[in-house]
């Protein structure tokens, strides 16, 4: 098998950066006999391989890893985040223009919720990006029906536990008011299953819209619903080179993991008409 020119590394990992599948997924292929190197079937997840390694799976061949490519998508309401969907509602992959390769979804949202997804070609950044380990944290402007108190919102700084489900960390800052509606900034970095619905029903308040603005370093900015756009590579590498920091910084425990900075300096004007 050929491991011995340039740069190698676990067929797990090549896999993963491929987007064929996830590491995990490639120990239980290789234990079933699906994937091969060179033309030999492997037993072992330590096989390691490089750019020219040849890999079948499931007797098709793998092509080459392209390079690291990422584009945000704005995802309107009411389209699911699967790539079937047994009910035949509309797919966030059905609505991706026809040019964009294979592509692994980055941080998912619920039917209702709309706003940032991350689109990546590159299976170990989609991991890098979604484990709370690394950072990213996730913004989201909510509103909600009701009127919270700020003592209530900064007690989420601590965390908090529903139902045996422990939740991390939130920053939740108030925004505006209109009558009983009001929006709220927060901020986490996780995403457990209807996280921010769960939180503020527990405080008594309904989410009526859920709009995720930021993941990490990437904003959703001036793109428009049902859009998409490439980051450049220069930006990306910035990015990446960003997230691995402070992915670091959070490994030597070094404070700050939510801070203020991620919330705005002051309430933007007229809040409920921007949206």
């Amino acid at each position: 098998m050929a491991t011995s020119s340039k740069i190698t590394e676990r067929i797990g990992k090549r896999l993963s950066r491929n987007g064929i599948c996830s590491r995990r997924e490639a120990e239980r292929w290789i234990s079933q006999g699906r994937i091969s190197v060179d033309g030999i079937p492997i037993t072992s997840p330590n096989i390691l391989v490089n750019e020219k390694t040849i890999i079948f799976v499931d007797g098709k061949k793998i092509n080459t890893p392209e390079k690291t490519r990422l584009w945000l998508y704005h995802k309107p309401r009411g389209i699911i985040c699967t790539t079937n969907d047994p009910e035949k509602r509309p797919t966030v992959f059905e609505r991706l223009p026809p040019e964009l390769p294979r592509t692994i979804l980055v941080g998912r949202l619920d039917l209702t919720s709309e706003g940032l997804l991350l689109l990546t070609n590159d299976g170990n950044l989609s991991r890098m990006l979604e484990l709370p380990s690394t950072g990213c944290v996730r913004k989201y402007r909510v509103r909600v029906f009701g009127r919270p108190k700020t003592e209530q919102l900064n007690e989420l700084k601590n965390g908090i536990s529903i139902s045996g489900v422990t939740y991390n960390p939130i920053l939740a800052h108030i925004d505006s008011s209109r009558g009983r509606n009001t929006w709220i900034t927060m901020s986490l970095v996780e995403g457990k299953n209807r996280e921010i619905r769960r939180v503020m029903e527990h405080l008594g308040l309904k989410v009526t819209r859920l709009i995720r603005t930021g993941y990490g370093p990437f904003k959703l900015g001036t793109v428009v619903p049902d859009a998409t756009l490439e980051i450049n590579n220069r930006m990306l590498a910035k990015n990446i080179k960003q997230i691995k920091v402070e992915a670091e910084r959070l490994r030597n425990k070094i404070p700050n993991q939510l801070s203020k900075k991620f919330l705005p300096s002051k309430s933007p004007k007229h809040a409920d008409n921007r949206w």
